[in-house]
């Protein structure tokens, strides 16, 4: 629906410069500085951190030790080969934007189109300070249409595309749409690879318990037994957050939908108007009971689930041909544009259930 035309119009002249309307002047990150990189440093440290004690065990225990050249290449490939596809993964949610939001040619209109807005426009758009995922609603804060499970990351600035957290070890990004899947690759990576070590360093932490004569010195007991303690910490620690996202792509969630509950009021019917409510409601304008009801729905609710096979084609991309083999190097593409995802088809139920309940808690 165009907007309607002012009655009144102030235009600036703005002879000999650019007025088109660019990218950042709708969707800009705040502009980082060094010491946000800083924990992607720490990350890419403890990273490296184990090769010099792998390539001592690997030297020692199963080449110099056992004699047992064809253990070392496996071992020696298996890691190097994790590894590289973890730094892989890590360079993509690094590099890569994570969903820009922007405005496209279909969500201007023609006015708009030329860069002139005039006063009483303006003050029309005054009112919109709905913080809303629908389409129809504009960000409060960077002012960009908001489509559907776009959020805006206050330490960025910025509007992402379905996004999922802001990520400090990333070099302060966030990680959304378009860098969802290599985020979970580089998880998977990651435990793999810290596993992987844990089972070799036991394994030769064990044998040198049992043949303390054999060994070639003392030092090499010593880094299996660091190897595999930080083996078991990493894969502990890094492998309960891969087990969370799995649980989150089968229920196709967010981990801000998942830590939400709220969101869940963006989308419910129109609550009578004896309810004196917002449309849609506010978290502080309900009840005890009625956040209660909410956050117990919230478990129920499922609004994108679209049963565990069609979820996880829809992060990952598995839809191309041969698409295993990009998912294997770098963890996939997701599919769609990020803007409009298929729903679950006993969501709009559901949600009338909640509508229901809230009402009669009012």
């Amino acid at each position: 629906m165009s907007r309607p035309q002012p009655l009144l119009s102030f235009e600036v002249d703005t002879s000999g410069q650019d007025t088109s309307l660019k990218y950042d002047d709708f969707d800009s990150e705040v502009r980082r500085s060094w010491y946000h990189y800083l924990p992607l440093c720490l990350l890419l440290f403890l990273m490296m951190a184990p090769y010099p004690s792998l390539f001592i065990v690997l030297v020692n225990h199963y080449l110099r030790t056992l004699d047992n050249p064809i253990a070392f290449v496996i071992h020696f490939l298996v890691i190097f080969t994790l590894k590289f596809l973890a730094f892989v993964s890590l360079m993509i949610c690094v590099a890569r934007d994570p969903g820009p939001v922007f405005f496209n040619a279909s969500d201007q209109d023609p006015i708009d189109q030329h860069g002139d807005m005039g006063l009483a426009e303006a003050l029309m758009t005054m009112g919109n300070t709905d913080d809303d995922c629908r389409p129809d609603k504009f960000c409060r804060k960077c002012w960009v249409p908001k489509p559907e499970r776009a959020h805006h990351c206050s330490i960025c600035g910025r509007c992402v595309l379905k996004m999922d957290h802001h990520c400090p070890w990333l070099g302060a990004k966030c990680i959304g749409h378009r860098t969802y899947p290599a985020f979970v690759h580089f998880l998977t990576c990651i435990t793999a690879f810290s596993a992987y070590v844990t089972i070799i360093s036991i394994s030769a932490v064990r044998w040198s318990f049992n043949n303390p004569l054999l060994v070639l010195d003392q030092a090499t007991p010593v880094h299996e037994l660091l190897l595999a303690a930080a083996g078991v910490i990493f894969t502990l620690v890094v492998g309960s957050f891969l087990v969370y996202h799995i649980y989150l792509i089968t229920t196709n969630q967010t981990t801000v939908e998942a830590l939400s509950p709220f969101l869940l009021l963006r989308y419910i019917p129109p609550l009578p108007a004896s309810m004196k409510l917002s449309d849609p409601p506010m978290e502080e304008e309900l009840s005890y009971n009625q956040r209660r009801v909410v956050r117990d729905a919230h478990r129920f609710v499922r609004m994108y689930d679209v049963g565990w096979r069609r979820n996880w084609a829809q992060v990952f991309g598995w839809s191309k041909p041969q698409g295993w083999i990009y998912l294997l190097l770098i963890g996939g593409t997701g599919n769609g544009d990020g803007r409009s995802f298929p729903r679950n088809p006993r969501s709009q139920e559901m949600l009338s259930r909640l509508a229901a309940r809230l009402e009669k808690e009012a």
